[in-house]
């Protein structure tokens, strides 16, 4: 973690209220500069890519979601007015120094991009060595509804802080890709999404009532879907059902576009991972960037 991010997380703990502060540990976990979580470690670091923040405003900040402090990274261009807005959501391991440097990635472009720490009140995702305990204990228990509150708090912060949401997007990884799809049927604001491998598909439970099939009709706005043909969590079944049912549904729905690489695994863009495909990430960033310039974010 270098200095300045050091300072922005102190600045962060210094900003709350007494009775509400957070530990030193969560406030330095806040600026996405403490590392990534137990269960993808080591970490793959020949290909890790790292973003400078030079020229950015960036750092951890905290939104108040009726009472509770949502925290997030932001970064956006020093000094930028009425930047375009980008939401990105996290894989299962929570808000890391990989999420963070997609922010930073985005904000280069010229956008504001914001990461909030979705799973937070259910755990820390980043303490967890098992996968299977830290989707059982943390991920499963996240309801649906919380994240579109967040979500939701997260684009009106964004709004009182610089940042144009009639110019809105997102994208999410994984877990976060699933989020894409509903929070794009959720939110009549969004113009563009972006979803990487998120799961389409999945049994109705009282925390996870729909899933991206059921919403396919409601979309608000085209999402781009980025997916592994190697993929073994995401069958291409579902990928053809989830394409059948945006092909029945209205506009803008029905300008949904799907793009599956052969031969591709799960989390091809996380490069500091294993399954990382350079060849893969790089074409889906260039779709990415080029699918919020169509859709006018």
């Amino acid at each position: 973690m270098n200095q300045d991010t050091l300072q922005d997380a102190h600045a962060l703990l210094d900003a709350r209220p007494s009775d509400a502060q957070p530990s030193r540990r969560t406030a330095l976990k806040a600026a996405a500069g403490a590392g990534f979580a137990a269960a993808v470690l080591p970490v793959t670091a020949q290909t890790l890519v790292v973003t400078s923040s030079e020229g950015l405003l960036a750092g951890p900040v905290k939104i108040d979601v009726g009472g509770y402090a949502l925290l997030a990274y932001r970064a956006a261009p020093l000094n930028a007015k009425n930047a375009p807005v980008v939401l990105v959501i996290p894989e299962i391991f929570g808000l890391h120094e990989h999420i963070a440097d997609v922010t930073r990635r985005l904000a280069r472009l010229g956008y504001m991009a914001i990461a909030p720490d979705l799973m937070a009140r259910q755990g820390d995702a980043s303490s967890y060595a098992d996968m299977g305990k830290l989707m059982a204990e943390v991920v499963s228990q996240v309801p649906d509804a919380q994240v579109m509150a967040d979500l939701d708090a997260t684009v009106a912060w964004a709004a009182r802080n610089g940042g144009d949401t009639s110019r809105l997007a997102i994208t999410g990884f994984c877990w976060g890709g699933r989020i894409v799809w509903l929070y794009t049927a959720h939110q009549p604001q969004i113009k563009a999404g972006i979803a990487w491998y998120g799961r389409l598909v999945g049994q109705s439970t009282p925390l996870t009532p729909v899933h991206p099939v059921d919403v396919a009709g409601k979309l608000h706005a085209p999402v781009l879907g980025l997916y592994g043909g190697a993929d073994t969590g995401i069958p291409q079944a579902t990928v053809d059902a989830m394409q059948a049912a945006l092909a029945a549904a209205p506009a803008p729905a029905k300008a949904s576009q799907f793009v599956v690489y052969p031969d591709t695994p799960h989390a091809f863009h996380a490069d500091y991972r294993p399954s990382y495909r350079k060849e893969a990430a790089q074409d889906g960033w260039h779709r990415l960037t080029q699918w919020l310039k169509q859709h006018g974010v």
